[in-house]
């Protein structure tokens, strides 16, 4: 039985970028270390970091810390009012927000600033309650249209009629071919009143890249072993992509989740994929212990 580790799966830029930041500062300083919110959607990967010092808040919190605390804000991103009670409340803000998301936010916001008095109506494609999306909403004083699903598209939240223009942008680690079909529908609904429609490509590169990659990868192994957070959006989105690919597919958090039964199929192959919030170390262990799990199903037979 081999076990492969796809080497590119896991942290994307970044999350690596936030986790680098995380441990420097937690190094070259003393104090606490308080993160809004959770760094990566893994509870292993919390509980480390938490070991080294980290200290998790809610956002809710930010206000209440004393004078001159040091604040983390994660990859994620967060909403114009976050940046104002850290600076009212004078706290030592270190800002690790992904280049990626940032860009998006700064491009929802210039769209919402121009066309806010032309009825231009903005919509998100995004999870709610995501911590990305909460960024997000807020560049646009939460008057941006959030939609989930491409059900959601004839629900009334939008508006087709000549004049109402719509720009569609999306999380960036939304399903790249879940957002086609939803900008093809809209389109398909603004075209019957002559609607100007203007879709914007938010989606992270190496997400997009990544599910193809999952696809391929999926189908090259008698079975998938996916470790990632039970938080995690990403998570859930590529875990049902390569549900699709390969039916001995099996959703673990870490190596404890593994199931003697899953090698009654006796597989020959077996792919090991990890979440953008998944860490390397997390799906070795993954390996080692489906491994000996092998060895031991061998010496029973």
């Amino acid at each position: 039985m081999q076990t492969v580790i796809d080497k590119e799966s896991g942290f994307c830029f970044g999350v690596k970028r936030a986790i680098s930041t995380i441990e420097r500062e937690l190094a070259e300083h003393s104090e606490p270390l308080h993160c809004v919110g959770d760094i990566v959607h893994n509870e292993r990967e919390i509980e480390r970091l938490q070991g080294k010092g980290l200290v998790i808040i809610d956002s809710e919190c930010l206000g209440r810390l004393p004078q001159g605390s040091h604040v983390l804000f994660r990859a994620h991103g967060e909403p114009p009012a976050s940046y104002g009670t850290a600076r009212d409340h004078r706290l030592q803000l270190t800002d690790a927000t992904c280049p990626v998301v940032l860009k998006l936010q700064q491009r929802i916001k210039q769209a919402w600033l121009a066309g806010r008095e032309h009825g231009v109506q903005i919509v998100l494609f995004g999870k709610k309650g995501h911590a990305e999306v909460k960024g997000l909403m807020g560049q646009t004083d939460n008057e941006c249209i959030l939609i989930e699903n491409i059900g959601q598209v004839d629900d009334g939240r939008l508006v087709f009629e000549s004049g109402r223009p719509i720009e569609i942008f999306a999380q960036t680690t939304k399903d790249p071919h879940q957002y086609a079909d939803l900008i093809a529908l809209i389109r398909r609904r603004a075209d019957a009143c002559r609607q100007s429609v203007c879709a914007h490509d938010t989606i992270c590169r190496q997400m997009a890249d990544r599910a193809d990659r999952l696809r391929r990868f999926a189908g090259e192994h008698d079975m998938i072993l996916f470790v990632g957070g039970t938080k995690s959006s990403n998570s859930k989105v590529l875990f049902d992509i390569c549900r699709s690919i390969n039916e001995h597919s099996y959703f673990v958090t870490g190596a404890a989740d593994l199931r003697p039964e899953w090698l009654c199929c006796h597989p020959q192959s077996i792919g090991i994929f990890g979440a953008t919030s998944t860490p390397l170390w997390l799906m070795e262990q993954v390996q080692e212990a489906i491994e000996s799990m092998g060895r031991q199903s061998v010496n029973k037979r």
